[in-house]
């Protein structure tokens, strides 16, 4: 009996591995991706300045938070909302990062209170993620406080291009929306605030502790490993969890391998900024329809934005070899944390301490 119940759950795996979801999502959403972080990119290499090009195009990400049904009110309500979140992110992690120990207790607290309110709100995916992920960028930044304001400038930059291609696309597509509607702000979410609360808890405690665990492996990028961490965590239960290990662990695998070619190809910087334009199309195109095969390209699309400045590029092998223990390691830890956060009893226990805490304070 147990051989044939392991049996159908790697015939079901398999199967799952190779299905292809069918999505609603429209075509128009992965052009305008590869738009908002394609021009800052082109814009930075014509100026000769394509470190400040990245850093701008990775704000152009806040276009992924566009409501797909919303009228243009609220769509520009919202964008401008998280593009406020991004500059917020990014100066958080840039003032912070004097201190490796400062920063990464600051990055938890900060990824804690990030996550309770996407949660309160119900904010759909990417939810908190490209929040954390750039506060993380930034706390790994060396630190000059003198170059903070030209820092969150370029971000502010990123997302006003990205919010006026949004009203451009918005106003294009104006009568095909007229017929929908849409809140201002998401839905509230329906759960109990402690369970906001402890779950917003276990972010934190796991940002902070995977991002520890880098510097005390001396990475030279230790925000690799929380990034992948919460990518895991971010799993709507605890199968869908393990689910997201294994295809991140096998994508990565296969997406390095990509990356590897990609490098050893693409040698120049117009080169490397097309191929980042290109891989964020397919990955919108993937993302909704399969997490591992958008995986294989995020991989490659990642280690070029955040890397393409760093000398480190230079050297394929090794750049290669130290993103997969980053990502393996983070992947794993986020497992961890996965399942801490969907045990029931887990949760129950600590939802129960935290109303008790409540009670013996206002009985106070």
């Amino acid at each position: 009996m147990q051989e044939k119940s392991i049996k159908k759950i790697l015939e079901r795996e398999i199967k799952n591995f190779f299905q292809v979801k069918q999505s609603t999502r429209l075509w128009h959403i992965p052009v305008l991706a590869a738009l908002c972080i394609g021009t800052p990119l082109l814009v930075g290499l014509y100026f000769d300045s394509l470190k400040s090009g990245l850093l701008a195009s990775l704000a152009g990400l806040v276009i992924l938070y566009i409501p797909t049904s919303n009228s243009i009110v609220n769509r520009m309500t919202t964008l401008f909302i998280c593009s406020f979140g991004f500059m917020i992110s990014c100066f958080v992690g840039l003032i912070f990062s004097f201190n490796p120990l400062v920063s990464t207790i600051v990055f938890g607290i900060f990824s804690s209170i990030v996550f309770s309110i996407n949660l309160y709100f119900k904010t759909k995916p990417p939810a908190s993620f490209f929040f954390i992920l750039i506060a993380a960028l930034a706390g790994g930044m060396p630190h000059d406080i003198k170059s903070i304001p030209e820092k969150v400038g370029l971000i502010a930059l990123g997302t006003i291009l990205a919010c006026t291609l949004a009203l451009i696309y918005s106003l294009i597509t104006k009568k095909k929306q007229e017929k929908k509607e849409g809140n201002l702000l998401p839905e509230l979410q329906a759960k109990d605030k402690s369970s906001i609360i402890i779950e917003s808890l276990m972010i934190g405690f796991f940002m902070f502790s995977s991002t520890l665990f880098g510097h005390l492996l001396k990475l030279q990028n230790p925000y690799w490993i929380p990034i992948s961490c919460l990518a895991v965590m971010q799993g709507a239960t605890l199968y869908h969890i393990w689910e997201r290990v294994f295809h991140r662990i096998l994508g990565t695998f296969l997406g390095l391998g990509l990356c590897w070619i990609v490098l050893s190809v693409t040698n120049t910087p117009l080169s490397i900024c097309l191929t980042i334009i290109t891989l964020q199309f397919i990955i919108e195109m993937l993302i909704v329809r399969h997490y591992a095969l958008a995986v294989i390209f995020i991989t490659p699309m990642t280690i070029l934005l955040a890397e393409a400045s760093n000398p480190l590029i230079q050297d394929p092998n090794l750049l290669i070899y130290t993103r997969l223990i980053d990502i393996s390691i983070g992947s794993l830890i986020g497992a961890i944390g996965g399942w801490f956060i969907h045990h029931e009893k887990i949760r129950f226990y600590a939802t129960n301490k935290l109303r008790n805490v409540k009670k013996s304070i206002q009985g106070k």
